[in-house]
């Protein structure tokens, strides 16, 4: 007896051993996943599904396990975060995956995540984080995939990354990145991209830069990086990106400017983080070095003369020079405002009413477009102005800024339609009673090449299309500082207003009106994919149901169509971040950073599900639906079972492969438009 009770007490003993520390340790990580959810989603609007009573490896939403019940991956990119990434995941020591992409996440980086060693992927691009990049990251010596894009932080790049020697990918474009570029990034031997574009990066390349055996893609763009490119990056072909970076010069790139001698003269300057050589001080001077002699009061005095004289008569012809470019100047200025017919300053009697622009619109079938411009704004200024054309498109376009200000009640709130960081919209009407409704755009967002600003103007004016908003008219006003895209007014507001609805509520729609918009989005969409003779084939980057709008036949019409012409970068992702965050950006975007009209389509295929199920945020289970073909799961109960059940499932296919994860797999909109023919009432 008594041996058989030892026997117990010891397998008892064993076991006890043997799990607890794994019941230990599955209750640190669940105290830490708890406390990342409190500051990641405060509102607990998001993350409902992770509760102390429940198992992370089954039951929390975005989190996997590994074979040992460790958490291994955490996946919630693009859930509407809006907190900040808590040093508690620190606490998960196997995690291997970190992925919180396109959110609305703050804050400064915790510098205890760098202790994370087994990390392999580590995607925080795309969100609001700010402060610097700490040396602490060289540390992370499994990490594979580094991407930190799209952020506010600043500093420079620490030196200490190039001890990660399994980086395959690194893109921080899009911070306010400074300092120079680390000469250690040589070092990583499997780097495969590099991308520091849109930083304010200093300095010159640095030669090891080349190392990387398999580097394919280098993108510096938009830095003020300066010297001499090193040579060895032609291998690179168009993987190599330097635009935008004055100081920089070399022979064989098709983007850069080719060196002079002064560049030439300081390729072998000291390299970032390389020793720094005393350049002062005579104790460093050589022995033998040759220091000319002083020369005497005489020689000096004569040698100094003809400086003199030559400083004396620069000066002179300088002053007579801008003299003469001044006069020239007021000269062409004043032609220049008689031929335009008025300035920033003119009374409206100068300007044409909206009957004379409708008489001169009537000639031709381009829109009318506002310009009000002053001496210091003018998108027109580097055009050919004096040539027929221009002067064609010029009177075409033109059109008083004070009818704007009527038709709104001088941008009155009462007007005010809806407000972005970026962006006001504002309903206004005409003196000839057409309602319009007005974007307003800070000039500093604008575009201040006026070749780029023009080229976008003319892609704007030549989109023409029953689904895509029609531009009215436009007008930059330096006095106000504001920019205005004047549209057709869509009655009956956006797509979002149509979704989450209760039972019984006026704005649900029935399924013909959810197919025949569904047609409509593809049919605008598909006109954007299609080149034309006037225009090249154009990638929205945007779509979501925001920017679609309905008639008052619930006709949609797809807005800020080519609108990235006009705009400068930084707003440009900063409303691919919003898309993103809102599940519509393509997955392919993480690794190459850019959008294609597959990107497009899977934004469709994301508002399709949005429309079949009435829902704005679609969940795992709506989803995993989807891809199993039960549409009766998801589609949306309001319709109370009133909907064509072979219609549901060619529309839920086509939403399926519309947003596979991989590119290649996708349909064309061509393709999809074809698919969508022979459904509901409307033709293609």
């Amino acid at each position: 007896m008594n041996n058989n009770s030892h026997t117990v007490f010891f397998t008892f003993l064993s076991y006890f051993t043997l799990f607890f520390p794994i019941l230990i340790s599955a209750n640190a990580e669940l105290r830490a996943l708890m406390e990342l959810k409190s500051s990641l989603d405060p509102d607990n609007k998001f993350l409902k599904s992770w509760t102390f009573e429940g198992d992370p490896c089954s039951s929390f939403q975005g989190v996997a396990c590994n074979q040992h019940l460790k958490v291994a991956n955490i996946t919630l990119q693009g859930k509407g975060l809006t907190g900040r990434l808590s040093p508690a995941v620190a606490g998960l020591k196997c995690l291997s995956g970190l992925y919180l992409h396109y959110n609305f996440l703050s804050g400064e980086i915790p510098r205890e995540i760098y202790g994370l060693t087994e990390l392999l992927d580590l995607y925080l691009n795309v969100n609001n984080f700010s402060g610097i990049i700490p040396p602490e990251i060289g540390k992370m010596a499994s990490l594979q995939v580094l991407d930190l894009c799209c952020n506010q932080l600043n500093g420079s790049i620490p030196r200490e990354i190039g001890n990660l020697k399994k980086l395959s990918a690194v893109t921080l474009q899009h911070n306010r990145l400074t300092g120079p570029i680390p000469s250690s990034i040589g070092n990583l031997g499997m780097l495969k991209r590099l991308d520091l574009s849109f930083n304010q990066l200093s300095g010159n390349i640095p030669s090891t830069i080349a190392n990387p055996p398999e580097l394919k893609i280098l993108d510096l763009q938009n830095n003020t990086l300066s010297g001499v490119v090193p040579p060895a990056l032609k291998r690179l072909n168009g993987g190599f990106k330097g635009e935008n970076n004055l100081g920089l010069c070399g022979a064989g790139f098709s983007s850069l400017r080719v060196c002079s001698t002064w560049d030439n003269s300081n390729i072998n300057q000291a390299e970032p983080f390389a020793p720094r050589i005393n350049s002062t001080g005579t104790k460093h001077v050589p022995m033998n070095a040759k220091i000319p002699v002083a020369c005497s009061q005489t020689n000096c005095s004569k040698s100094s003369k003809l400086p003199r004289v030559a400083v004396i008569t620069g000066v002179i012809i300088c002053s007579i020079t801008l003299l003469v470019g001044a006069f020239l100047f007021v000269f062409q200025l004043r032609r220049r405002k008689q031929k335009i017919g008025f300035t920033a300053d003119s009374t409206s009697e100068d300007r044409l009413s909206t009957n004379e622009a409708k008489d001169l619109t009537s000639r031709s079938a381009s829109p009318l477009i506002t310009l009000e411009y002053s001496n210091k704004w003018d998108p027109m200024m580097s055009y050919q102005i004096g040539t027929e054309d221009s002067d064609n498109f010029l009177h075409r376009f033109t059109f008083n800024l004070e009818e704007i200000e009527s038709a709104t009640q001088y941008f009155s709130d009462l007007n005010l339609l809806g407000k972005s960081k970026f962006f006001a919209v504002y309903k206004g009407i005409l003196k000839d009673g057409s309602v319009v409704a007005i974007k307003c755009v800070h000039v500093i967002n604008c575009k201040s090449e006026e070749a780029e600003f023009l080229s976008g103007l003319r892609l704007l004016t030549s989109l023409r299309h029953e689904n895509l908003a029609k531009l009215r008219g436009f007008c930059c006003s330096m006095s106000r500082g504001e920019c205005y895209l004047i549209y057709d007014f869509a009655s009956r507001g956006n797509l979002l207003r149509y979704l989450d609805l209760v039972d019984g509520s006026e704005h649900n729609l029935d399924w013909a009106t959810r197919v025949s918009i569904i047609k409509g989005i593809a049919k605008g969409i598909g006109y954007l994919h299609r080149s034309e003779t006037n225009r090249p084939a154009i990638v929205h980057k945007s779509i979501s149901v925001k920017n679609i709008l309905l008639d008052e036949q619930f006709k949609p019409i797809i807005t800020d169509s080519g609108l990235q012409k006009l705009l400068v970068d930084d707003i440009i992702f900063s409303t691919l971040k919003v898309s993103a965050s809102l599940g519509y950006m393509a997955p392919e975007y993480i690794t190459t950073g850019g959008c294609t009209e597959k990107s497009d389509v899977y934004a469709f295929g994301v508002i399709m599900l949005q429309i079949l199920s009435g829902k704005t945020y679609l969940n795992s289970s709506i989803r995993l639906a989807a891809e199993s073909g039960r549409y009766e799961e998801f589609i949306d109960a309001n319709l109370k079972g009133k909907f064509s059940k072979t219609e549901a499932a060619i529309l839920t296919k086509i939403a399926v492969i519309s947003t596979d994860e991989l590119p290649d797999s996708r349909p064309t909109m061509k393709t999809v438009i074809q698919d969508l023919s022979n459904l509901g009432s409307v033709t293609l």
